[in-house]
């Protein structure tokens, strides 16, 4: 927690799983903000496998941000911002897709607000990001 934000941790590595921590997040913190920090990095979804899914498994988060590599080994090979671009059929810019992981961190930072909820969910390292956000929400004024 950093400025009246909570920040978790979770391992994601497929729809099904995301939809269980969202919705259990949801649950738990009633109508509070929840800011759903994504990387889909395991296999089937690097290979596209589960793409389609994605957007209904944000859906009961207030905003997304999410990680995809553009370019060498860690790459999806698929485009993110197009997945997810249902998310923002009925809400301006509920979702938003990052190839650079210090850009993600920082639109959380500044999207984040004292009360607000932010679920990291990976299953790798996701190359730090939940305590680089923690960090730049402690130098949050």
């Amino acid at each position: 927690m950093a400025n009246d934000i909570t920040v978790y941790d979770d391992f994601a590595h497929h729809p099904t799983a995301i939809t269980t921590t969202v919705d259990g997040l949801r649950r738990r913190v009633g109508a509070a903000r929840i800011l759903a920090v994504l990387e889909p990095r395991s296999n089937t979804m690097k290979l596209g496998v589960m793409k389609a899914q994605l957007p209904n498994s944000l859906q009961a988060a207030d905003k997304v941000f999410a990680f995809g590599a553009s370019s060498g080994k860690e790459s999806l090979g698929w485009d993110l911002n197009e997945v997810l671009s249902p998310l923002n059929a009925k809400e301006l810019n509920k979702a938003k897709a990052f190839d650079e992981l210090d850009a993600l961190v920082l639109a959380v930072a500044e999207e984040a607000k004292p009360g607000d909820h932010i679920l990291v969910m990976s299953n790798g390292g996701f190359g730090g990001a939940h305590q680089k956000i923690l960090k730049a929400l402690e130098g949050k004024k």
